[in-house]
């Protein structure tokens, strides 16, 4: 029977559904490998006094989550692609609250993580999802009623029907609180027939009977420059989700290290195996040109694949990128923070990085993004311009 010990988190599958993909990948391809990850404030934002406090508590209390006996059944039947050890791993999967470390000097958090990655990599979503609601509670801020949340809600699914596109939401991370994201959830499945295809969120996904989204993230590139150089980091980022996968889930990640060295990379086996690809930074018109363009080369029709943008969308800039790539590229948007936290204070600008690796019993050794735009670099300034010398980057 699952542990409800946790104020703010009561399911095991309260994350995003890449952190299980490539769970499963990592305990296939790199069961010793090690990584560290911080947090970094983009923000700025100033936490109140015993914050940290807080926050170690609910993490604390997060050792009591477990895979129900229900939960496995959904994804069992819902994602044959998960193996049935990869199930019974997870069943026996316990959160270690040691490896997370956290503090706090003055009004600023700091927050560590450490241990095996494929026992870490679960962290970085829910951790993120409590600090913001946490925020939220401790700052005593005033959100829109539930009325309004679900108003809001409808309103912004049916103009996305008037366009024609199909939305799934993203807003785990920042979300404004759980309770939020339930109504957001449940607006979007009354009012969205036709437009709304899912959920990054496990666990909502099962409550709400619609279909958990995501392939692989960021960190997946990035352990893979740790352990085999910047030059082989997408191609075997690629080539391993494919013998992993073996064709299911097919949107590739495209701008861990730019999007340019990324299609030098993506070659005619990889452009034909995948379905699509995944936009996260810098400008999405420029991008889909870049991909259509990309795709014609090869000799493949752009129609007959997909692009799914998911970098800090809203409705205007949907409707832009919309109108951009109608029948000339399939699109797909991935919406967060606008659905999920969109409830009267200001959403958080924060995030959960990994910063290190240790491949294999070896030294650490850093980690970096290169974003398309240039504010998502994460890494040191040393390790950024090593990264860049060596792909060619300008």
């Amino acid at each position: 029977m699952q542990n409800n010990s946790s104020p703010l988190l009561t399911s095991i599958l309260d994350n995003d559904f890449y952190k299980f993909t490539m769970q499963q990948g990592v305990i296939q391809l790199f069961p010793r490998a090690k990584v560290r990850y911080k947090f970094i404030n983009r923000g700025q934002h100033s936490f109140p006094a015993e914050f940290a406090a807080a926050l170690r508590k609910t993490v604390d209390e997060m050792k009591g989550l477990q895979l129900s006996p229900q939960e496995k059944i959904f994804l069992r039947d819902t994602c044959p692609y998960l193996d049935p050890v990869y199930l019974d791993f997870l069943e026996g999967y316990r959160y270690q609250p040691d490896e997370v470390q956290i503090s706090q000097e003055g009004d600023q958090l700091e927050l560590h993580i450490e241990g095996l990655w494929y026992r870490t990599i679960l962290w970085e979503v829910p951790l993120m999802s409590l600090i913001s609601e946490l925020f939220y509670i401790m700052t005593d801020s005033e959100r829109i009623s539930d009325d309004e949340v679900i108003s809001t809600t409808r309103e912004k699914i049916e103009n996305y029907k008037k366009l024609g596109v199909t939305i799934a939401e993203f807003g785990t991370r920042r979300r404004y609180s759980y309770a939020i994201h339930q109504l957001v959830l449940d607006s979007l499945g009354k009012y969205g027939a036709g437009s709304f295809i899912g959920t990054s969120n496990v666990h909502l996904a099962m409550l709400h009977r619609t279909r958990p989204i995501g392939t692989h993230a960021h960190e997946w590139f990035m352990f893979h420059a740790a352990r085999y150089g910047f030059k082989m980091a997408n191609a075997l980022g690629l080539e391993h989700w494919v013998q992993i996968y073996r064709g299911d889930l097919g949107i590739a990640l495209s701008d861990t290290y730019t999007s340019d060295v990324f299609f030098r990379q993506f070659d005619k086996m990889f452009s034909k195996l995948f379905d699509g690809v995944r936009h996260d930074s810098g400008d999405p018109l420029l991008f889909a040109d870049k991909v259509i363009a990309h795709y014609l080369s090869m000799g493949i029709d752009p129609k007959s694949k997909t692009i799914i943008f998911s970098d800090a969308l809203n409705y205007e800039k949907v409707a832009r990128i919309a109108g951009y790539c109608k029948n000339r590229i399939g699109i797909s948007f991935g919406i967060g923070t606008n659905l999920t936290n969109d409830a009267g204070p200001a959403p958080m600008n924060m995030v959960i990085k990994m910063t290190e690796a240790q491949p294999q019993d070896q030294e650490w050794i850093e980690v970096i993004k290169l974003s398309d735009e240039h504010a998502k670099y994460t890494g040191t300034e040393k390790m950024i311009h090593l990264g860049k010398t060596i792909l060619g980057i300008v």
